[in-house]
This record gives structure tokens, C-alpha cells and sequence, in this order.
């Protein structure tokens, strides 16, 4: 294979099922096209490398690794940290950036303890300073924004799905196979799996342009139904808080928080949500927030962009009115 550019920065790129790039690809090609030149590395997916390499170019890649290991499609995990160490071992990436999907953060670990690599979790930006790549993260429930980097080697980072709005230029990408030696590290194998098509209107919670929440203050499972009316007006996807869902009024995905998920939507809209610091921890990267809430010494205030002082109950039909009419 020909050399690779110095400032390569290698992607592992998710895929679903029917062999399409997950969602974050879009993302973590565009974080790596502003430090340098995204390499991506593709793994998995018998007969549909090609396919799905073509749709990384469309995303930024300018060179594509696909990976088909022979008998291990159906291992979890070890399969995959082959691949990227065998890539890692080609291209010689100044960092290896992957989706902090609950797959992606089971790779990293894996590859950084198998490798002793430094290792990044849930950045929300990279940068290069003189020195190398560096990490940028969101800590202390989002009061800080800090960076991390490590003394030597390439930094196997985690991005947050949604953090990075920055897109790579589409390109014709240079596909090459590459060649994997599996380690035989024992791993779990997949019996059977079958893709099943959820049947929704409103996209999914993690990586969502706009997020609905709900709190504490909507009171009920049957008023936690305006959460639910705003985010279709808005064509956002639903989300609560912690005591929302301690309630029982939603199910437990959709939780958000530090021990939910973490959103960085483009709009965040958060009605009857105190902003308790565990909540703030999985939404405070949003890049406008809106907050609805009676109590006008409410914490969310303190992070919002736009705040309404008053009953979720008055103003949001009336918002929910309005936005109606609008599209009307």
C-alpha cells in the first residue's frame, strides 16, 4: 500500500445493520477534517464494504479501509480491535477517533489497554496545537470546558454524537483492503440478530439536531403529553430528566443526564426541568437552550439561552398553538 498523509487521523466508522454508516460518521469525519486528514475504517460487513465505503467518501474520507476478517462476523468486540490495531499499525494516525456509542467506548477501552494508548472519553471537540491532538471536554456538569492530551502516542478518543458541527468536504475515496491477523482473543459470539424497524415519527434521542425535555414540573405521566406534542411541532425527539423518569411516566432511554444520555443538540427546550447539576452534565453542550419553568431561581436558568418564567401548563399550548399556525 502507498504511504499516508502525516497528519492522518483515523475514524472508526459504525455501521448498521444493512451496512449504512451510523449517524455519528458524519460527525467524527468532520472533527478529524479539521485536524488533519480523516482516514476511515470500516469493519464487518461481508459484501457491502464497498457500498458503505463509497457513502464514508460522500462523508469526508479521503482514503477507506475496509476490514472483512474471515469467520468472526459473528464476535463481539475482538474482531473489530484487530482491525483497528492493524490499521493503526499501517497508517500511523496522529489519533483515532470513535463514537461514544456503548460499541465505541467497548472498542476504545479494549484497543487503549490493549496498545497502553492514552484514551479520551465523551469529547465534544479535537484540536492540534503544536504538540499534537488534543481532546476537548465538557466537566462538572458542563461548567467547564477542559482539554487533555497525552505526553506521547496518538490519543484513541470517544466523540459525542452531536457535539461537532463541523462537516468534511465530500471525496472520491482511495478504498483499500486491509489485511487482519485476528489476535485470538477469546470473545462472545452473536447466535442470530435481526434488524427490526422502529415505527416513529421523531428521530432518535442521541444525536438529535432538537431535544424536548421534560421534568419534574409537568407533574404527571398524562401532562408529560405537552413534552411530547411540542417535540412534533418541532421535529425533535423526546427526553426527560431523571425524576421523569423515576416517576415512571417514560421509559428509561429516555433519560438524560450523567447517568442518561448525553445530547448536544443544535436546540434544547426544556419545560418543568429544574437543571439539577446530574442533568445539566448531559445537555449543557446544546447550542441554544430554551427553558420553561415556574421557579425563576430554577438552575436551568443559569444556563439558558431563553427562559420563561411561568406555568409549562399556560405557556407551552400556547406555543404549541403558534407553532402550528406557522407552518400552516
Amino acid at each position: 500500500m502507498t504511504a499516508f498523509p502525516e497528519d492522518s487521523i483515523l475514524v472508526l466508522i459504525e455501521t448498521t445493520p444493512s451496512g449504512e454508516p451510523a449517524r455519528s460518521a458524519a460527525g467524527l469525519l468532520g472533527a478529524a477534517a479539521r485536524v488533519g486528514t480523516p482516514v476511515a475504517l470500516i469493519t464487518g460487513i461481508p459484501g457491502k464494504a464497498d457500498d458503505a465505503a463509497q457513502a464514508a467518501g460522500r462523508l469526508g474520507a479521503a482514503v477507506v479501509l475496509t476490514a472483512e476478517p474471515e469467520g468472526t462476523s459473528a464476535l463481539l468486540t475482538v474482531p473489530t480491535v484487530d482491525a483497528l490495531a492493524a490499521a493503526v499499525d499501517l497508517v500511523k494516525p496522529d489519533a483515532i477517533l470513535i463514537s461514544n456509542s456503548v460499541d465505541g467506548r467497548d472498542v476504545a477501552g479494549r484497543f487503549a489497554a490493549r496498545t497502553r494508548s492514552a484514551l479520551a472519553v465523551d469529547a465534544v471537540g479535537v484540536a492540534r496545537d503544536d504538540q499534537g491532538i488534543v481532546a476537548q471536554h465538557s466537566v462538572y456538569g458542563g461548567a467547564y470546558t477542559v482539554e487533555s492530551a497525552p505526553t506521547f502516542g496518538a490519543p484513541v478518543i470517544t466523540l459525542r454524537e452531536g457535539a461537532v458541527d463541523a462537516r468534511a468536504e465530500a471525496a472520491t475515496p482511495d478504498v483499500r483492503t486491509l489485511d487482519v491477523a485476528s489476535s485470538g482473543v477469546p470473545a462472545a459470539s452473536i447466535e442470530a440478530f435481526e434488524e427490526r424497524a422502529v415505527t416513529s415519527t421523531r428521530p432518535e434521542l442521541r444525536g438529535a439536531a432538537k431535544v424536548v425535555a421534560g421534568g419534574r414540573g409537568l407533574t404527571s405521566q398524562e401532562q408529560f403529553a405537552l413534552v411530547e406534542q411540542l417535540a412534533d411541532v418541532l421535529g425533535a425527539a423526546v427526553g426527560a430528566s431523571r425524576a421523569a423518569v423515576d416517576a415512571g411516566w417514560v421509559p428509561n432511554s429516555y433519560q438524560i443526564g450523567q447517568t442518561g444520555v448525553s445530547v448536544s443538540p443544535q436546540l434544547y427546550v426544556a419545560l418543568g426541568v429544574s437543571g439539577a447539576i446530574q442533568h445539566r452534565a448531559g445537555m449543557q453542550t446544546a447550542k441554544t437552550i430554551v427553558a420553561v419553568n415556574k421557579d425563576p431561581d430554577a438552575p436551568i436558568f443559569e444556563i439558558a439561552d431563553f427562559g420563561v418564567v411561568g406555568d409549562v401548563f399556560d405557556v407551552v399550548p400556547q406555543l404549541i398553538s403558534s407553532l402550528s399556525a406557522r407552518k400552516e
